[in-house]
């Protein structure tokens, strides 16, 4: 009976229904055809989305929409060009160094490819570089924003697996950081052979004036991670403080925001939020069904048969989940496969906070990976070119991405060490 959950679920997604709707379909087909009350639904979307931490989620989205139609993303845009514009293939580095820190209010590759892209493709464009790299260089970046914190992944993560948010987030720090900064290695080298421009190098003042305008906008970062890691306030009452402090940010300082805006806003985040919480109450009511078919144990024992070697392990999950991340939004492929490799990693003993990490690493990069990766798909849409073209022109920062993913695998002192140097 659980294949023909899994057969219409996956029917579903071929036929390009909504990833909720494809849920909720084979899952009320399998309680039909099983014989189980209906009244199931209801009971187990409900305990799906009555938990505490996924409160958070909402603000966070709220925050990050204040924030990028308060003029932010363009303000860090000018910073970065600022920092790095003169250096050649300055306005590429200034794109991935807006994701990096635009990846603190947004937390979701998808609003960042298409929030940067909108604005950095057509300049760059206009400055000469080949419209393929353009959009590529934006969809690469744009999968640093849900590792560096705050994180709606991690968020969910936390919530499925019981750990700690606050050690989730510091755990991504690192591999974020790591991931833009070899994204920025390759598109310099690959500027320089290709001669891409460079801006003219801004004075000190300019610096300093781009610096303050985003300031806010980093601090609020701050306030978010070091609130939460010092016990200040939990993830949810952070949200509400991020939102509130993005309003006055947006209103007093940016003066960008006006009640017709902040209402369009809040209006979204509110669509937004509400489609995801339909998302998790459906892939709670998904899993319980994996639960009762006992896949999750049938899965674990398959893996664990065919080796216990920790690294074969984890050289199968990661083969996985990037499979699944190039059609997959990220939080439903977390929702519905992360409880199960979880006992399969803490099986082979891997850290949880470390196996989360490489996890939400596997499904960003299934995110930029050809042929079905989503955010080639937004940032091919926003450049007007054949998404064949961007995949291709892709491919070298995919391939770093796919390096510091082994890294972070082999050595995961790269995620641990500051959750353990802060938190234990």
């Amino acid at each position: 009976m659980i294949w023909l959950l899994i057969l219409l679920f996956v029917v579903c997604l071929i036929f390009r229904f909504p990833i909720a709707f494809s849920l909720g379909i084979s899952c009320l087909v399998y309680l039909m055809v099983s014989g189980i009350p209906l009244t199931v639904i209801p009971m187990k979307m409900y305990s799906g989305m009555d938990v505490f931490v996924l409160m958070s989620i909402p603000g966070f989205i709220l925050t990050g929409n204040l924030m990028n139609l308060g003029g932010l993303t363009e303000r860090i845009i000018t910073f970065c060009n600022h920092l790095i514009g003169h250096v050649r293939g300055g306005l590429a580095l200034a794109n991935i160094g807006a994701s990096m820190l635009f990846a603190g209010i947004s937390g979701t590759a998808i609003s960042d490819t298409a929030s940067i892209g909108s604005v950095m493709i057509p300049a760059m464009k206009k400055e000469g570089y080949d419209t393929d790299f353009s959009c590529a260089v934006t969809a690469s970046s744009s999968t640093v924003g849900p590792i560096i914190p705050p994180s709606v992944p991690m968020i969910i993560a936390a919530t499925l697996s019981g750990l700690s948010v606050g050690k989730l987030f510091l755990a991504g720090a690192i591999p974020g950081l790591l991931l833009g900064v070899s994204l920025m290695l390759v598109t310099y080298f690959i500027s320089v052979k290709r001669k891409y421009p460079k801006l003219k190098r801004s004075s000190l003042k300019q610096i300093l004036i781009g610096f303050l305008d985003t300031f806010w906008a980093l601090l609020m970062t701050f306030i978010i991670l070091f609130g939460i890691i010092g016990g200040v306030f939990t993830p949810t009452e952070a949200s509400i403080i991020a939102v509130l402090y993005a309003l006055l940010v947006g209103v007093l300082v940016y003066k960008q925001l006006n009640f017709k805006k902040i209402l369009v806003t809040i209006l979204d985040a509110m669509k937004t939020s509400a489609s995801l919480m339909v998302l998790i109450g459906f892939a709670n009511l998904f899993g319980w069904i994996l639960i009762v078919e006992q896949l999750p144990q049938l899965v674990s024992n398959e893996i664990l048969l065919f080796s216990q070697n920790k690294y074969v392990v984890l050289l199968l999950i990661n083969l996985l989940l990037i499979f699944v991340g190039t059609f997959m939004e990220t939080i439903a492929a977390l929702l519905i496969l992360f409880p199960i490799l979880l006992k399969v990693a803490v099986a082979v003993e891997v850290d949880p906070i470390h196996f989360a990490v490489i996890a939400l690493l596997n499904l960003m990069i299934g995110l930029t990976t050809p042929p079905l990766g989503i955010c080639l798909f937004v940032a091919s849409s926003i450049g007007k070119v054949s998404i064949g073209k961007v995949s291709k022109a892709g491919l070298p920062f995919l391939f770093i991405s796919l390096g510091v993913l082994v890294l972070v695998t082999l050595f995961p002192e790269i995620s641990l060490f500051l959750p353990r140097l802060f938190m234990d």
